[in-house]
């Protein structure tokens, strides 16, 4: 009966947080259409959707992770990493690319090992293990190179701008990313262990779950998809550049939180992660055409984020 009570509130949680960040997406594409004549047209919608795709990879990363009781501040300097290794070694070498393609993805993965097996081994915070990772990564970057470098292939260049059905193909990615987790998460064993390490990692202990295995394909999965995140970037610009991904470890708690999420693990839906996603670059995409400069949209998506917890709290809910 206990059990019966728990999912319940558990489920309840969930959907009040799909609520919020329904009813945000609502407001902003009201907002949008006001300010706007060109917001609400197909052709903008299916540039935000190619635009989302870097945030969205990384914010599915760092949602596995959190789902388990973790955290990942080594996101960012991942994207970075991933970023100028592709670029810098092909070169523009044709033949290098799908290689150095699957060995990025791999480089990723195993940072992501790395980073649970010291957490794992050391008993040291997840924030300051992947914090001190990042430092490592950023530092080597810039121990190579202080400006952009390399390059790729131009046909590349499709996987950022290039379309199947008038959808952007990164964008198509993205969702079944999405997909892809949404089904491991609700209808796998895998899934299941998931919430059960983040939220009661005592009770997964005794019925005899592998939490070590868990926790590390979670930091496996967030540095594979970091390093995706990575190779969009350098689809986009043609080259590895040693600062692009400064933000994103940030931006990619944000609709970790706005979805749902909850910081401590075992709680949380990956649909809300995306709808997330979604309002945040919809509304980059918004304050871009009403001319608001970078540093006022911080501002306004730190009061969003505020708000949205605020919402969440004064319902009884926890983040």
């Amino acid at each position: 009966m206990t059990q019966s009570v728990q999912a319940k509130a558990r489920l309840n949680r969930i959907d009040s947080a799909l609520a919020i960040v329904t009813a945000l997406l609502a407001l902003l594409l009201l907002t949008g259409w006001y300010f706007s004549d060109r917001f609400l047209t197909l052709r903008n919608f299916m540039n935000v959707l190619e635009q989302a795709a870097a945030l969205g990879f990384a914010s599915l990363g760092q949602a596995l992770v959190v789902l388990v009781g973790g955290i990942d501040l080594s996101i960012g300097a991942m994207v970075t990493a991933s970023n100028v290794l592709l670029a810098a070694v092909v070169e523009m070498n044709p033949a290098l690319m799908v290689p150095m393609l699957v060995i990025t993805l791999v480089f990723g993965a195993l940072i992501g090992l790395i980073n649970g097996f010291v957490i794992l081994r050391s008993g040291v915070h997840p924030l300051i293990v992947t914090l001190g990772t990042a430092s490592i990564l950023n530092g080597a970057v810039l121990v190579y190179t202080l400006q952009p470098t390399g390059g790729v292939p131009f046909w590349f260049e499709e996987f950022a701008y290039g379309r199947l059905l008038t959808l952007p193909i990164s964008g198509l990615v993205m969702i079944l990313c999405f997909i892809l987790a949404f089904g491991v998460l609700r209808y796998t064993a895998l899934g299941r262990a998931f919430y059960a390490v983040g939220g009661h990692l005592e009770a997964a202990n005794l019925v005899g779950l592998r939490n070590n295995r868990i926790t590390l394909i979670a930091y496996a999965a967030s540095g594979f998809l970091a390093a995706l995140a990575g190779a969009y970037y350098v689809s986009r610009t043609g080259v590895g550049d040693p600062r692009v991904g400064d933000p994103i470890t940030l931006a990619s708690i944000t609709p970790v939180i706005l979805g749902g999420i909850v910081l401590g693990g075992g709680k949380g839906n990956v649909l809300g992660v995306f709808l997330g996603v979604l309002l945040m670059s919809l509304l980059a995409n918004l304050l871009n055409y009403m001319d608001v400069s970078t540093f006022a949209q911080w501002i306004i998506q730190g009061l969003i984020i505020i708000l949205a917890v605020a919402i969440r709290v004064g319902k009884g809910g926890r983040v």
